[in-house]
């Protein structure tokens, strides 16, 4: 899961080697935690949050075999 954000996020940045990663398990959740430079928040939130939600929905759907409830969040 991790590696998929990672890889998405990667993408959408103009400083991939700015995004760090992180993934917390829970015991009935997972919450994968997002850092990128200062410029690229807006990039990766997207107009009204779109581009974030769909990031989410797709981790979702990846993370129906775990059993776990995932969340993604963006710090700051």
């Amino acid at each position: 899961m991790r590696g998929l954000v990672e890889f998405i996020a990667k993408a959408l940045v103009d400083h991939p080697e700015a995004v760090r990663v992180r993934q917390v398990e829970g015991e009935r959740s997972i919450v994968i935690e997002v850092t990128v430079a200062p410029d690229d928040v807006g990039k990766i939130i997207g107009k009204q949050g779109r581009i974030v939600n769909a990031l989410r929905t797709v981790v979702k759907a990846a993370a129906v075999r775990t059993g776990k409830r995932v969340t993604v969040e963006i710090l700051q």
